[in-house]
C-alpha cells in the first residue's frame, strides 16, 4: 500500500475555484480512473490559507502510474481543466509525497 500526498498551493483568492473544480469535475474522473481518495482538506491555520492538500491511496507505484497517467492524458480532462482557467490561473505550485505507512499506523 501506498499513499501520495497532494499539496496545491493556489494563487491569491483561487482556492474556491480549485474547490469548485475538484467537486464539479476532478473527483468524477478520479472515479473513471479508479483513483481512490483518503481525504481533502483546507488549511486552516499554517504557513498558507490558499492551500488544498489531498491524499491519495494506491496499491503501489505501478498502480499509481498507470491510474494518474491515463487520467492526466484524458482529452476530456484536459479541456475542463483549461476551460477552469481560462480566465485566470489557479494553482500557483503543486508539491506531492509518496507515503509508506508503519506496521503501527491505522492507514494501512
Amino acid at each position: 500500500m501506498l499513499f501520495e500526498l497532494r499539496v496545491y498551493h493556489c494563487l491569491p483568492g483561487r482556492l474556491p475555484a480549485l474547490l469548485e473544480r475538484f467537486r464539479s469535475t476532478t473527483l468524477e474522473f478520479f472515479s473513471t480512473y479508479g483513483i481512490e481518495q483518503v481525504g481533502f482538506w483546507t488549511t486552516l491555520v499554517g504557513e498558507n490559507n490558499h492551500t488544498l492538500t489531498y491524499l491519495l491511496k494506491w496499491q503501489d507505484m505501478a498502480d499509481r502510474e498507470a491510474r494518474w497517467n491515463a487520467f492526466q492524458a484524458d482529452s476530456d480532462w484536459i479541456a475542463k481543466r483549461a476551460e477552469s482557467e481560462r480566465e485566470k490561473a489557479i494553482v500557483a505550485r503543486i508539491e506531492n509525497s509518496f507515503l509508506a505507512p508503519t506496521d503501527f499506523s491505522s492507514l494501512r
